[in-house]
């Protein structure tokens, strides 16, 4: 049987592992916030005419990953 101060150790982790996961469950929710944020700026930007290209010079980000980013939205439905 584990005695009393090991119970308390092991219910400590546990309670800091909650911690953390929740922390990253939030972190993750705010991550998604920025990313939809994000494509709708692009977006915004696109359609008052700048390029691709303008866009990925102006974030110091390559013309792909603009793309990726703004097809990225247009794959998921949004809510």
């Amino acid at each position: 049987m584990k005695d009393d101060g090991e119970s308390q150790t092991h219910a400590d982790l546990i309670n800091k592992l909650k911690e953390v996961r929740a922390a990253a469950v939030e972190h993750a929710r705010i991550a998604r916030e920025l990313a939809r944020e994000r494509r709708q700026l692009i977006e915004a930007l696109l359609a008052k005419g700048l390029s691709q290209s303008d866009i990925a010079r102006e974030l110091g980000v390559t013309r792909q990953a603009i793309q990726k980013m703004v097809e990225a939205g247009a794959e998921r439905p949004r809510r």
